[in-house]
């Protein structure tokens, strides 16, 4: 057995790698903090009915679970971030008002997803509770399309959707869960034949309706296309409405806006408006989010909530690679200047490597361009 491989889809994060998300970590975290949202950092592993309650299937099949040696209770480790931030939020601060909070994490999911095709995605993000109207939503876009961009994202592409034109063509009929989420499916693959072969017994306009979903996509004109062509319901012109009303307050960030009424990610766990973001030459989302308020009621207390996350390796895959920076070689030794110079040096910013005896060979793996040269007296930086 090669004691060193990894499981499938599970990776080390090498240096250079590693040093770019951390650096847009901080960054980023750095951003979300002076917008006022708080860090929280929950943990790796809950019982499992606090993890999966209330954000449905797709959530369920992404978590790995164990049982816990200490109670015998199954655990999960967490696929995702958000349901715990709203724990924190309806049970833990207890706000009345609005809560702002932010976090940043390793997550482990079941199946590879994302840019990065891992199962250990490094996911930030950002949660508002205690807002229900679109204030709230338009905050979180705004922050999320700022994010990417301080990132140094370039051509966004945002593109928005709406579960409540499809939670109400499904009120009118009777259907079980298993038959939503068909149809769910299908409507993400804009499989029009599937969607009329699961919805024959619907009544035509529903399943004209549902099909129709399909071609509702392109800029904030097919907005007025869906209202005269959907069903004159209050809940869909709602949806609409709020649809409209993104178009018009995201007009100034200089980023493409698009609108997909077929496109439901993450209907099972939303419950309102979702949105999701691109960039040129990226083959999936590189951020997303929405209104989820029904999460905190498994919690004992229903909040208004909206947030986005992003994958933290995802977004360094999108983004052109970062030189890292080199370090400045410092000969072994305790010598009191050298010692304040370097000490100097750190404080400053510099990276100073100080080299072991017997190594003199290897020095070029220390990834330094500059070296401390001893010059009549004085310690002075100079180029290998």
């Amino acid at each position: 057995m090669r004691n060193w491989l990894l499981p499938e889809y599970i990776e080390d994060v090498l240096p250079a790698e590693a040093a770019q998300i951390e650096s847009l970590r901080r960054s980023l975290l750095d951003l979300l903090d002076v917008h006022g949202y708080q860090l929280v950092m929950p943990p790796m592993l809950e019982y499992l009915e606090s993890l999966i309650t209330g954000v449905g299937h797709d959530l369920d099949l992404a978590t790995f679970k164990v049982v816990d040696q200490l109670t015998g209770r199954l655990m999960g480790v967490r696929a995702d971030i958000t349901p715990q931030a709203a724990r924190i939020d309806a049970h833990m601060l207890n706000n009345q008002g609005v809560t702002r909070l932010c976090y940043a994490g390793s997550v482990l999911r079941t199946n590879p997803d994302g840019l990065a095709q891992t199962r250990q995605p490094m996911q930030l993000g950002a949660e508002l509770f205690g807002h229900a109207e679109m204030e709230a939503d338009i905050e979180i876009q705004r922050l999320m399309v700022k994010t990417l961009q301080a990132a140094g994202v370039k051509a966004l592409q945002i593109d928005f959707s709406h579960v409540g034109i499809f939670d109400s063509l499904m009120s009118k009929v009777q259907a079980n869960d298993a038959l939503k989420q068909s149809i769910y499916e299908a409507l993400q693959k804009k499989d029009q034949t599937e969607i009329s072969a699961l919805c024959h017994d619907f009544d035509a306009a529903t399943r004209e309706a549902l099909c129709r979903l399909t071609e509702l996509n392109g800029d904030a004109s097919i907005l007025a296309v869906a209202a005269k062509d959907l069903p004159k319901t209050e809940q869909i012109a709602k949806a609409l409405s709020e649809l409209q009303q993104v178009a018009k307050e995201l007009a100034d960030l200089g980023v493409g806006l698009s609108f997909d009424l077929a496109e439901l990610r993450g209907y099972n766990y939303h419950s309102g408006m979702v949105f999701a973001a691109y960039a040129l030459g990226c083959s999936g989302p590189l951020a997303f989010g929405g209104r989820y308020d029904e999460v905190g009621q498994s919690f004992g207390r229903a909040r208004a909530a909206t947030g986005f996350s992003l994958d933290l390796r995802g977004l360094v895959k999108a983004l052109p690679a970062i030189s890292v920076k080199k370090g400045i070689l410092a000969p072994y030794g305790n010598e009191v200047s050298l010692v304040n110079k370097i000490n100097s040096l750190r404080a400053s910013g510099e990276k100073v490597v100080q080299a072991l005896p017997g190594h003199d060979a290897h020095n070029h793996e220390l990834g330094c361009d500059k070296k401390l040269e001893n010059q009549a007296g004085h310690w002075e930086v100079v180029a290998i």
